[in-house]
């Protein structure tokens, strides 16, 4: 049985070549670089060929549009890390500045770990930092969030758990 027209499987190369222009304009209005945004448009059309399921002609534009709005966000987070981390840097002696290759490792570590916590809840997560980052007890968190211990350790607890379930499928 053969897909209406509406529904045909669009190859990857017709895709790219009715819609890249279009895609990479809508990009630059959204992170205004045009590098950047080529950058971006070519991520898009990767996911769609690592994904390797096929492309219906139904709404095109619409699945180059949500994957290449998740990639903008990425962008958006890894850039506000990178500024965070940056910031932080520049609070100590030049004498301690790790080298370019320990800040871009950890820069890497910091956006895996901003992927891992993205799911979280804002309270369970700020539980979650503020205990395994900041180095706080359970009571100190509950403290500061201004609610109860048991709460912070169910927040952390719940926390731990999606990290592990996260790590866990991606290894699978």
């Amino acid at each position: 049985m053969s897909l209406p027209e509406s529904d045909s499987i669009v190859p990857l190369e017709v895709l790219y070549g009715t819609h890249h222009g279009w895609l990479r304009g809508w990009l630059r209005r959204s992170v205004g670089c045009s590098q950047q945004a080529a950058d971006l448009a070519q991520d898009t059309f990767v996911r769609l060929l690592v994904r390797g399921q096929p492309v219906s002609n139904r709404a095109p534009r619409a699945l180059l549009a949500r994957i290449a709005r998740g990639l903008v966000i990425d962008h958006w987070r890894r850039d506000a890390l990178e500024r965070a981390y940056l910031e932080m840097l520049a609070q100590l002696p030049e004498s301690s500045y790790p080298s370019p290759e320990v800040r871009h490792e950890a820069l890497q570590c910091l956006e895996r770990i901003a992927q891992l916590l993205d799911g979280l809840k804002p309270a369970m997560r700020e539980a979650f930092l503020l205990y395994q980052l900041g180095g706080l007890s359970h009571a100190q968190v509950a403290m500061e969030l201004g609610v109860s211990s048991r709460t912070v350790e169910r927040h952390v607890t719940n926390a731990l758990l999606h990290c592990y379930r996260l790590c866990f499928e991606k290894s699978l």
